[in-house]
């Protein structure tokens, strides 16, 4: 669903040239800005690494829950995934800026209770060690997703109509997936002065004039 929402604003955004998506499966949209490539394999990027010069940023939008996986597993879904691309990125475009959607509730201490939080914290670490020019950690809670787009999660059709209330109760956890693609976005353009991007700085980064 993040995936899908972000490619939507990057190709809607003036200020975007050109997009290379890396998928498993064809993502099914067709536009003159967009170029796919199709790997089944995600624990290596050596073979395209040619392809991959010439790119300023880099979304990574992929992620799964924790729900009913052991740490082990999880961490190689979500650190090992992450690092396998990021480490070529880093060596090809020692320019590119990177935007790793994380979590609210990250631990970058990589020492709490939540195994979640710490492998997403040692993920968020380990990237903004890595030679990039600049290395967002954005940290959405509650997305509200982007009428009309095709991967919207069954709980978040649900929960959709309620957005109003979370927005008034719950301010600081919830944004929309326009703001957050938008927000990605203005950080690569106009930088930042955090690097773990919270969700108040996800909306102020959306508005960015």
């Amino acid at each position: 669903m993040v995936g899908e929402g972000v490619l939507h604003e990057c190709l809607q955004h003036k200020d975007v040239e050109s997009v290379l998506v890396i998928n498993r499966r064809p993502c099914g949209v067709q536009h003159a800005k967009l170029r796919e490539i199709i790997l089944r394999d995600f624990s290596s990027f050596t073979g395209i690494e040619q392809e991959l010069i010439g790119y300023n940023a880099a979304f990574f939008c992929m992620g799964v829950s924790s729900i009913g996986l052991k740490e082990e597993e999880y961490r190689r879904l979500t650190y090992d995934l992450t690092m396998a691309l990021a480490r070529p990125l880093s060596r090809v475009n020692p320019g590119m800026s990177i935007c790793y959607v994380s979590g609210v509730g990250t631990d970058g201490t990589e020492q709490g209770r939540s195994m979640w939080a710490r492998v997403k914290g040692k993920t968020e670490n380990d990237l903004m060690k890595l030679p990039f020019r600049q290395a967002f950690m954005f940290r959405p809670g509650y997305i509200q997703p982007t009428p009309g787009l095709k991967h919207t999660y069954s709980l978040y059709k649900v929960l959709s109509p309620l957005y109003p209330m979370f927005k008034m109760v719950f301010p600081n956890y919830v944004c929309t997936l326009n703001e957050l693609g938008t927000a990605m976005i203005n950080a690569v353009g106009t930088g930042y002065e955090k690097q773990a991007i919270e969700v108040r700085d996800i909306i102020q980064l959306a508005h960015r004039p």
